[in-house]
C-alpha cells in the first residue's frame, strides 16, 4: 500500500515547548523530514518552568545529552522533592520526595505498617522513611547507584531545576546541528486548505510564506494554530484550581543549596522558590478574586530569601485544557495545549509526553482520524490524572483563615478524586490507575503531609506480631539514616561534576 509520507514539519513557536519538539524529531527522523521553526525575538516566553520532575532525564537520554554537560550549561541543580509549608495548616511542613516510601516487602505496601506503628505512636514521621526526603533538607545529594541492590542510594530519584532560557538555547543547538531551520518572525496570517479547514501554510510578517504538511502549536496560551485558527475549543478547571495570576521574580542564591523546590501556601495562593547554581527562581501565583496585585506582589517580595534581580513580571492564565489537542494537520504542545499551575513541576513533563504521543502516532500526509481521537484521548486522560493530584493539595486542609481557603476546603471535588480520597481515608489505600503520573508514594505523601489520616490499615498488617513491625520499620529508617550520612553535599557534588562556568 502506497501513502504519501509528512516531507515537512512546521513549529510554531520556540522557547522550552517549541525547542523540545525540535530536537526530539530532528533525532528520531534523521534528516528524513524538514523541520522548521517559527519564532520571534519580540514574542517573550513564559519562562517560569524552572522545576521539574524525574522523567526529564530519561528525554534528555533519549537524545544522547549527558547529564553533566546540560546542567553546566543550563546553570542547573538537582531536585530531590517538592517542601510544602503552610498547606496543611499554617506551620505544617512535609516534603513530597521523589522515588520510594519504606521497602518494598511481597505480602504489603510498606506505609500499611507504618500506619500500624504511627497509630501506637511508635513510628518516626513519614518523611524518615525515604532517602530524597531524609537527604534533601540537609543539602545532601548523589545519583543512584543502580549496582548496589537492595541498598536506599539504589532507590534515589532525581529532577532538575535549570534556567529554561538557557535549556531552550541549548536544545536550539542541538536541534539545528541536526538540521532544524530557525525562521525569525511574526506570524501574520494562517492559510487553510479548502473545503477541509487543513492548514497549508503560515504567512510572516515580511510576506514569507512557509507551507508545512504537519503544524506543531508551541505558540503559549494564545494558541495561535489550535484555538485562534482551528477553534479546538477550552475547558475552564479554574473552579477546581482558582488560581489565575503569578508573579515571577529571580533574586540572589542564599545558602545552602537544598535539592528541593519549596512551595509556601499563602492567604491566597502559594509562593515557588527554585534555587539554580547562579539565582534562585521566586513567584507568587495567586487568585486576583482573592488578592489585588500590589498585596500579592508584596507578599512575594517580603518572602525572598536574597536581594531581587528584577521587578516582578505578572503573568495571567486559566487553568484547563484544550477540548482537542490535535485537531487536523496540527498538535498543540506546550500551554497551547492547556495550563496546569506548576505547584507539582508539570510543566515540562506535558511537553515531554506529548513529543512521545505525536511518535507514536506520527502521521502519514493523510492524518487518520482513529489515529488523531486516541491521541487526543490519552492526553485528556493524563491531563485529568495530573488535574486531580494539584487539586487534593487544596482540598486536603484545615486552612480556615482566609476565604480562599475557606472555598478550596470545602470546594466539590472531581468524582475520580473523591473515589481516591474516600479509599484512602477509609483503609489507607491506594489505587493507581493504568499509567497514571503519579504513583503511590506520591499520593501517599501528599495525603499524610496535608492530614488526611485513614481510619485504619490493611488487616493484613495485623498478621505480624507487634514487636516485629516495629523492628522492621525502625531498621528501614535507621538504614536510610546511615546512607545519608555518608552522601556529599549538594554544594559539592555540583562542583566536582557540573560546576557552570563563572559568568
Amino acid at each position: 500500500m502506497q501513502v504519501e509520507p509528512v516531507r515537512n514539519i512546521v513549529i510554531v513557536g520556540g522557547g522550552t515547548a517549541g525547542w523540545m519538539s525540535a530536537a526530539a524529531l530532528a533525532k528520531v527522523l534523521e534528516g528524513k523530514c524538514s523541520i522548521r521553526l517559527v519564532e520571534s525575538d519580540d514574542i517573550g516566553t513564559i519562562g517560569v518552568g524552572e522545576a521539574t520532575i524525574p522523567h526529564i532525564a530519561e528525554f534528555n537520554m533519549a537524545l544522547g545529552i549527558d547529564e553533566n554537560e546540560f546542567m553546566r550549561a543550563t546553570q542547573g541543580t538537582f531536585k530531590l522533592g517538592i517542601e510544602f509549608v503552610n498547606w496543611g495548616a499554617i506551620g505544617d511542613r512535609y516534603i513530597h520526595g521523589f522515588g520510594l516510601v519504606g521497602q518494598a516487602t511481597q505480602a504489603l505496601p510498606f506505609h500499611h505498617f507504618w500506619l500500624r506503628m504511627a497509630a501506637l505512636g511508635r513510628a518516626l514521621p513519614l518523611e524518615a522513611y525515604s532517602i530524597n526526603t531524609v537527604a534533601a533538607p540537609q543539602a545532601r545529594f548523589m545519583r543512584a547507584r543502580k549496582d548496589m541492590v537492595g541498598s536506599p542510594v539504589a532507590d534515589i530519584s532525581h529532577a532538575f531545576h535549570f534556567d529554561a532560557g538557557l535549556y531552550a538555547r541549548f536544545l536550539r543547538r542541538f536541534s539545528e546541528e541536526r538540521g532544524v531551520v530557525r525562521t525569525e518572525g511574526k506570524i501574520a496570517q494562517v492559510i487553510q486548505r479548502d473545503p477541509d479547514g487543513f492548514i497549508e501554510a503560515v504567512v510572516l510578517e515580511s510576506g514569507e510564506r512557509i507551507a508545512g504538511d504537519f503544524f506543531i502549536d508551541c505558540s503559549g496560551m494564545r494558541g495561535l494554530l489550535i484555538e485562534q485558527t482551528l477553534h479546538a475549543g477550552f475547558d475552564d478547571w479554574s473552579h477546581w484550581l482558582p488560581v489565575d495570576r503569578a508573579l515571577a521574580v529571580p533574586c540572589e542564591s542564599a545558602g545552602p543549596l537544598l535539592p528541593l523546590t519549596r512551595s509556601t501556601a499563602h492567604s491566597a495562593g502559594w509562593q515557588w522558590r527554585i534555587p539554580l547554581q547562579h539565582r534562585t527562581g521566586n513567584g507568587h501565583i495567586y487568585c486576583s478574586s482573592f488578592m489585588a496585585q500590589d498585596e500579592a506582589t508584596d507578599i512575594l517580595l517580603r518572602n525572598l530569601d536574597g536581594k531581587p534581580l528584577a521587578d516582578p513580571r505578572p503573568l495571567s492564565f486559566t487553568t484547563g485544557r484544550r477540548r482537542t489537542s490535535w485537531d487536523r494537520n496540527c498538535v498543540a504542545i506546550g500551554l497551547s495545549s492547556g495550563f496546569l499551575e506548576p505547584l507539582e513541576s508539570t510543566s515540562i513533563h506535558l511537553i515531554n509526553t506529548a513529543i512521545s504521543r505525536v511518535v507514536s502516532f506520527f502521521p502519514h500526509a493523510g492524518f487518520d482520524a482513529a489515529d488523531i481521537a486516541e491521541y487526543n484521548r490519552q492526553t485528556q486522560w493524563e491531563y485529568e490524572r495530573i488535574r486531580d493530584f494539584i487539586v487534593l493539595h487544596y482540598k486536603a486542609t484545615t486552612r480556615d483563615d482566609s476565604q480562599f481557603w475557606n472555598y478550596c476546603r470545602t470546594m466539590p471535588v472531581p468524582d475520580s478524586l473523591q473515589h481516591k480520597m474516600d479509599l484512602f481515608l477509609g483503609n489507607g489505600r491506594l489505587q493507581r490507575e493504568g499509567l497514571e503520573l503519579f504513583a503511590d508514594p506520591s499520593w501517599l505523601q501528599v495525603m499524610i503531609g496535608q492530614r488526611m489520616v485513614p481510619r485504619s490499615y490493611h488487616p493484613f498488617a495485623d498478621l505480624r506480631p507487634e514487636a516485629e513491625v516495629e523492628g522492621y520499620v525502625r531498621h528501614v529508617a535507621e538504614v536510610i539514616a546511615k546512607c545519608v550520612r555518608v552522601m556529599p553535599t549538594q554544594a559539592d557534588f555540583i562542583a566536582a561534576n557540573c560546576a557552570a562556568p563563572a559568568s
